[in-house]
Parts: structure tokens; C-alpha cells; sequence
């Protein structure tokens, strides 16, 4: 009997130890949560200092024009060595003359299709005998086509969700091991607005951005887990709204200075600014990502009535 009653004693303590251990953790993460908080307000007053990008390998998609093009014009700017890629051989070299006449020599032009798996993996090898590891890869290489979704061909469909999405599992494959193993690195991705919400028209723009957003989050919270937080790669997910780049033929936009859009050099700046400062997340313009996150909140038919009054999207090509 006495036995019976001390492991019930025993059982009883085992579980008040656990449910006090329990709180003590959820208080502890309450904590944080609000420390976190209280750090990002902070952050908005006195931004992180910029880290130097001088020395650094800087690999960009997509670089023979727009965004492409300005970033990799930043980043030689800055010091570092600038390897263009693009499907278009011409406009990438112009890339690469234009930044020579800027009496940077440390830039490298690269034809390469970025949706051809085979062809990132040859063309990766050649950059790493050729130049060295990159350490600093920024998939900005995308393609828009607007149409009602009954009116995307088959191809088309294919095309978009290649170039703007799978491409970047290809570059990741390619060279983010090395990263990895030097345990220094940064990886910054353009996804868009429309990977934060959907407009008509775009039916497959949005969800090729609303993958890329999906595949940073998930390849930057598994090297977080394996590394056990140990590791010193950072990832920047860029979400531009409108950018003068010529994608965009017809925009409808009913608050111009909400939605008025950057130049490519300015969002280029913008984009440079976000990853030396290792920001996770960053709209153009900023204020767009708080908002957004706010909007998720509500409830489905609120959410609906916002995008009605905004009434700001894209017209159909055809």
C-alpha cells in the first residue's frame, strides 16, 4: 500500500515538474516574442550598419537589363567581383563593357538560360574553375505575361513558372553547397507584390512569386534546424511592386502615389541596401510588407473589399 502511494506521490510530482517546466518555456517564449518586437520597432528608427560587399563573388541572374543590370552595376560600384548571367548574350555583355568603362575590371558575362537545368550546372562549373565559389547569388532573372488564365497556352504556363520559380532550386543546387561549407554566404531572391497577393491577369505570375517566397522560407528555416542556428548564411526575399522595367505593359492604378514604382536603378539601390543590411524580407517600397502582413489578418471578405478599393493590378496583354 505504502508502495502504491509513493509512486502515485512520484507520478503526481513528475507532472506538476512538467506542467511548471512547461510554463517556464512558454513564458520564456513570450519573452522573446516580445524582445524580437521590441528590436524590430527599434530597427525602424536606427537601421543595421551596411556590411561591406568589397571582395565579395556576386553572381546575377537575368543582369543584360532593368533591375539585372543596375544591381550588377551596384555591386562593381561596391567593390566586388560581378558575374552576369542572362539568356541574352548581347545585352549581358553590354552589361559587362558598361561596367569596364566604369574602370571596374573585376566582371565576367555568362550566357546562360537559367530555366535549363542542364545548362546552370554546366555553366556554374565554368564560373567556379574560372573565377571562384560565389558568394553572394541574387536570382532577380524573371518573366511576366499577363493574360486571363483560360488564355495562357500550355507553353506559356510552363515558361513562366521555369524562368521565375524552378530556376532557383537550379542556382541553389549549384552553388550553395560551397556556401555551406565556408559557412558564409547570402542569398537574395526577387519574388514580387504579387507573390504577397493576388490581382486578375496574373494567374500564373502570382503563384511563380508566391513559390519563390515559399522556397526561400523553406530552404532558410532547414539550414537553420541542420546547423542547429550556427549558421552564417543569410537570405534577403525582395518583393518590388511596380518597376519601370517594360514587363508591365498596362498597369491599372487608381492611388498613383502609393503605387507610382521606382526606376531599375532604384530599386536596384533599394535591393543592395536590404541584403547588406541582411534584411529577411523587404517590399518596394517598404511600407507595403507591414501592411500586407496586417491584411492576412483579416477576414476573407475584408481582405476583398481592400483589394476593390485599391482597385490596382495589371490589364491583359492581349
Amino acid at each position: 500500500m505504502n508502495t502504491m502511494n509513493s509512486n502515485d506521490d512520484q507520478t503526481i510530482m513528475m507532472k506538476t515538474y512538467n506542467m511548471l517546466l512547461l510554463l517556464a518555456e512558454i513564458l520564456f517564449l513570450i519573452l522573446k516574442v516580445v524582445y524580437y518586437i521590441c528590436e524590430d520597432v527599434y530597427r525602424l528608427i536606427v537601421p543595421t550598419k551596411k556590411k561591406s560587399v568589397a571582395g565579395e563573388i556576386v553572381l546575377i541572374t537575368g543582369a543584360g537589363h532593368g533591375i539585372g543590370k543596375e544591381l550588377a552595376i551596384g555591386y562593381a560600384s561596391l567593390g566586388a567581383t560581378v558575374i552576369c548571367w542572362d539568356i541574352n548574350e548581347e545585352t549581358n555583355n553590354e552589361t559587362m563593357n558598361d561596367i569596364k568603362r566604369m574602370g571596374r575590371d573585376s566582371v565576367y558575362a555568362y550566357r546562360c538560360n537559367v530555366a535549363d537545368r542542364e545548362e546552370v550546372f554546366r555553366v556554374a562549373e565554368k564560373v567556379k574553375k574560372e573565377i571562384g565559389d560565389v558568394t553572394i547569388l541574387v536570382n532577380n532573372a524573371g518573366i511576366g505575361i499577363f493574360k486571363s488564365f483560360l488564355n495562357h497556352s500550355l507553353d506559356e504556363i510552363e515558361r513562366v513558372m521555369n524562368v521565375n520559380a524552378t530556376a532557383h532550386f537550379w542556382t541553389l543546387k549549384a552553388f550553395l553547397p560551397s556556401m555551406i561549407e565556408k559557412n558564409h554566404g547570402h542569398i537574395v531572391a526577387l519574388s514580387s507584390v504579387a507573390g504577397l497577393m493576388c490581382t486578375p491577369y496574373a494567374t500564373v505570375y502570382c503563384p511563380s512569386k508566391f513559390a519563390v517566397k515559399a522556397i526561400m522560407e523553406a530552404v532558410s528555416e532547414e539550414l537553420r534546424a541542420f546547423s542547429n542556428e550556427k549558421s552564417d548564411i543569410k537570405f534577403t526575399t525582395i518583393y518590388p511592386g511596380l518597376v519601370h522595367t517594360g514587363m508591365v505593359k498596362k498597369t491599372k492604378v487608381r492611388f498613383p502615389r502609393m503605387m507610382n514604382g521606382h526606376s531599375p536603378r532604384e530599386a536596384a539601390s533599394l535591393i543592395i541596401d536590404a541584403q547588406r543590411r541582411n534584411y529577411e524580407n523587404r517590399t518596394l517600397p517598404s511600407y507595403w510588407l507591414p501592411l500586407l502582413n496586417i491584411k492576412r489578418t483579416l477576414p476573407g471578405k475584408a481582405r476583398k473589399c481592400i483589394l476593390d478599393f485599391l482597385d490596382s493590378g495589371v490589364y491583359p496583354d492581349d
